[in-house]
């Protein structure tokens, strides 16, 4: 890669890390309904007039079933409980569950897609779920509601994730991906309008909390969409799908420095064993196993 692509790659990550120090910021006003309303939406509006430049709409016309389920299921329900997890657990300890997302998509393609595991995928497998299991100790000492409920929570998050890629491995393979991610956006927002009316927060949530929304549906969301395809475009989607490992760093390390939270040796072996786990689950890290 050239020098320009490991920068853009790195700040991409830096930005992902960051969507948990706003979500974290943000949710106590906006509830996390309403502040991913505010999100897509603002992510909506970002990535329409790029779509219109691309005159990708008909593709988003063409293919708006699929794109709705991906909207659903990779945007506005993840997005929802991120929040509400990120809130209890933390940017750093969200963002590392975060990385769990690969272990997901691979578990779902081998029961959906019926693709292969190797045994080597499979010890990743154990590895990511035994560091998911060191996380939820870091949390030991508070009631099961805020420990295990949030933990379970950024884990369906990232299970759907897991989903939603091979949905659109299955359905949208070819499909234009600006249009995707511009239509999943739209009709993210569309499905969570409506429960706009139940959840808005009572009390207006302040000008700091705006920011933050705002921050996160362009910055966080937009930008990193738009920088994600750029990265595509110029190292391939293997190389770039590496950015799984750099958000965890990130996210740990904007949580300490912006919220003052706490790095401890669990949330480190817990963080080790995930990234080990999704390294080999995904080919990332592989050798040959001799026979004795």
């Amino acid at each position: 890669m050239r020098a320009q692509d490991i920068l853009e790659l790195i700040l991409l990550g830096a930005i992902w890390g960051a969507s948990f120090l706003f979500m974290r910021a943000a949710t106590p006003e906006f509830g996390a309904i309403g502040l991913v309303i505010v999100r897509t939406g603002v992510a909506a509006l970002c990535l329409l007039p790029l779509l219109l430049l691309s005159r990708k709409l008909n593709v988003v016309k063409l293919h708006w079933r699929p794109i709705l389920f991906v909207g659903l299921v990779n945007t506005a329900i993840p997005f929802c409980l991120f929040s509400y997890s990120t809130v209890l657990l933390g940017a750093g300890l969200a963002s590392i569950l975060n990385a769990t997302a690969p272990i997901f998509g691979a578990l779902v393609a081998f029961f959906w897609l019926k693709d292969r595991l190797s045994s080597l995928a499979v010890f990743g497998l154990v590895l990511g779920f035994s560091g998911v299991a060191v996380i939820s100790l870091v949390r030991s000492g508070v009631d099961v509601y805020a420990s295990l409920v949030p933990v379970a929570a950024a884990l369906m998050s990232t299970c759907a994730y897991g989903i939603a890629a091979c949905y659109v491995k299955q359905y949208l393979s070819g499909v234009n991906t600006l249009a995707v991610a511009t239509g999943s956006q739209v009709f993210a927002t569309v499905i969570l309008a409506p429960f706009a009316f139940w959840f808005w927060p009572t009390h207006p949530p302040s000008i700091e909390a705006w920011t933050q929304a705002i921050v996160l549906g362009v910055a966080c969301t937009g930008f990193a969409y738009i920088l994600y395809f750029r990265l595509i475009a110029n190292i391939g989607a293997p190389k770039a799908i590496t950015v799984a490992y750099i958000v965890p760093v990130f996210g740990v390390l904007w949580g300490v420095i912006f919220l003052g939270e706490v790095i401890t040796p669990l949330m480190i072996l817990g963080a080790a064993l995930i990234l080990l786990g999704v390294s080999f689950t995904t080919g990332v890290i592989k050798f040959k196993l001799k026979a004795a």
